[in-house]
């Protein structure tokens, strides 16, 4: 079977081609024959007016169609039917006549016994005679019978064999054999549709009415009438041609009427398309023209009204979140002078708690801590209130991001070590520069590696840094915090990133985190013009990666670290199938490195290049 499919196959394909050879060069023809159809495939399906216009044209083209042959149809069998009739009316007639010619004939020999003119000549006047009144209409032809014999009165002579015709027709050519031998079997009228050949080589359809008679000498022979569908033809002809123009300027006329009616229920449409394209582009003030009292003006109506509810609403959620952002900012601008000379106050009180009893010495560590998150609080929710109203700035200047990341793991050294966690770093070994605002990324990277050390469950974190090279991430550098903690469950790592929410609120924070410091960090990265994104498994950690572009205002079209670690549960498992395949085909010499269990970091994390703070 497979052999007879690639003859087959191989038939279809050039001499010396093959199916591998031949596949590019099919592909390219059809790229090619596609490309030029693409714009006339987007605008059928883009303007609905085009394909109601098209289909209306389409469906009158065939409904004309379908009537003008139908006429025709009818037509021409109503030309033929009183063609044959008159044709038959006529040849009887002449038939009549020849018949009553040959009878003459003998008569007038019987009175001048001896004096009988010759078959022949009889016979060419016969033709003439009839001939000389159908110029045009009909034509006559005489031919002899193959049952041409001795008279029967039993005189001598020799019957006539040579054609008689009128001047206009081939005789022989012109009449068909088959009729001829019908005229023979039977002398009664026969009627057949033939062709005429007139002398200068050209032909013409015809009818063909024949009979075999004798003539005067009893010798018998075929006399034909040949009725040429010339008039025919013209008149078909004409109705056709009316036809056809008829049905052009109807077809351009339901199309014109179609492209009309349908631009009428098209445009408001494609008005109220572009209104709420405007609308949507923050132009609230936009509305559609309303005329009439029909269908589509209450569909503009009932556009307005939507638009302007939309606009009445949006300006009350564009006011009241202008006056929480302003409430926001005021309380926490007018909060900084209290809580400065609370400040002062827990200060003092705080050095001097040796001398008060336990209880009141632990309020003053509580009350100073306490502070200390509100504080935290406080400059969080100006900094966000920043961002609201859009007036965060960005400093950049040329950093080297490894030092960034070198101050963040000192300052998170504390919390590493009362966690039991060890914070490595990757990538380290070459400089990472970047033009970036040194104070938010250091911002943006200690949120990172304190909410790792919080939430990794004593394990260790990995700080990866890397810079992109070639022509897809040439232009961007990127930092990944990786734990291998609680993790994050489906759905978490998109909703993270919101103000105060938590993954776990039943879990207790011991850093005295505000909730607050993804979604600082997530504007920061957009104020770079970079990224942070968020992966994570349950039980099995999470990475958060940060991409920046190395030249600010620079376009990132991607990362030099992947979002899902190499160490992952899926990419184990998929390295852990390769494997074993590849240990089932060359053996089981040289097995894998099994995977390193989740509770750990893997084996590559401690190499050489990763450096411990």
């Amino acid at each position: 079977m497979t052999d007879r499919l690639w003859r087959h196959s191989s038939r279809l394909l050039p001499e010396g081609a093959t199916g591998a050879r031949a596949q590019p060069a099919i592909r390219i023809f059809g790229r090619w024959a596609r490309g030029p159809l693409l714009p006339v495939l987007r605008l059928w399906r883009r303007n609905i007016q085009l394909r109601v216009v098209a289909t209306t044209l389409l469906m009158s083209l065939a409904v004309v169609l379908v009537l003008g042959i139908v006429v025709i149809g009818q037509v021409r069998n109503g030309l033929l039917e009183a063609k044959r009739q008159t044709a038959i009316s006529q040849a009887e007639g002449g038939f009549a006549v020849a018949a009553d010619l040959a009878v003459a004939a003998d008569e007038a020999e019987d009175v001048a016994a001896g004096r009988a003119p010759d078959p022949g000549t009889w016979l060419t006047g016969i033709v003439e005679q009839l001939g000389s009144g159908g110029q045009g209409v009909y034509s006559v032809v005489a031919l002899s019978s193959e049952l041409s014999g001795t008279p029967f009165a039993g005189e001598g002579g020799v019957a006539p064999r040579g054609p008689r015709a009128s001047p206009d027709v081939r005789p022989e050519e012109s009449i068909p054999q088959e009729l001829r031998q019908a005229l023979d079997a039977n002398p009664s009228i026969h009627r057949q549709y033939g062709t005429i050949v007139r002398p200068d080589g050209s032909s013409e359809a015809a009818l063909i009415v024949g009979k075999r008679l004798t003539d005067n000498l009893g010798y018998q022979y075929q006399l034909y009438y040949l009725f040429p569908f010339t008039q025919e033809e013209k008149s078909l002809a004409l109705v056709a041609g009316t036809i056809a123009t008829a049905g052009v300027f109807l077809v351009v006329l339901l199309g014109a009427i179609a492209w009309v009616v349908v631009r009428q229920v098209v445009t408001p449409v494609r008005m109220a398309a572009r209104i709420a394209e405007r609308l949507a582009a923050g132009r609230l003030q936009e509305r559609m023209k309303v005329s009439g009292e029909d269908d589509i003006a209450r569909l503009g109506e009932s556009f307005n009204k939507m638009a302007r509810s939309l606009q009445m609403k949006i300006q009350q959620l564009e006011e009241l979140s202008r006056m929480q952002r302003r409430f926001v900012s005021d309380v926490s601008h007018e909060l900084r002078t209290p809580l400065t000379t609370v400040r002062m106050a827990a200060d003092v009180i705080h050095e001097a708690r040796d001398g008060f009893d336990p209880v009141t010495s632990r309020s003053a560590e509580l009350l100073l801590s306490q502070l200390d998150r509100f504080e935290s609080l406080l400059a969080d929710l100006l900094e966000i209130s920043r961002f609201d109203a859009g007036a965060a700035a960005l400093d950049a200047e040329p950093t080297d991001l490894r030092d960034v990341v070198r101050r963040v793991i000192e300052g998170a050294e504390p919390l590493a070590e009362r966690k039991g966690s060890r914070v490595l770093v990757r990538g380290d070994a070459s400089p990472v520069i970047a033009e970036v605002d040194p104070r938010r990324i250091e911002r943006v990277v200690r949120n990172l590696v304190v909410n790792a050390v919080e939430h990794g469950e004593g394990r260790d974190v990995v700080v990866r840094l890397a810079l992109g090279e070639g022509a897809e991430y040439g232009g961007a550098a990127a930092i990944a915090v990786r734990d291998y903690g609680i993790g994050l469950g489906p759905g978490e790592a998109e909703r993270v990133f919101s103000r105060f929410w938590r993954a776990d609120p039943a879990r207790a924070r011991t850093t005295g985190g505000t909730g607050l410091g993804l979604s600082i960090a997530m504007e920061d990265a957009h104020l770079h013009g970079g990224r942070l994104e968020a992966w994570g498994e349950p039980g099995g950690g999470a990475q958060f990666r940060l991409t920046l572009p190395r030249t600010a205002g620079a376009v990132l079209r991607g990362s030099p670290v992947p979002l899902e670690p190499e160490d992952s549960r899926r990419n184990r498992a998929q390295a852990l199938g390769t494997a074993a395949l590849s240990t089932s085909r060359t053996g089981p010499g040289g097995g894998p490195r099994g995977p390193a269990s989740s509770g750990t970091v893997p084996a590559e994390s401690r190499e050489d290049d990763a450096r411990a703070y």
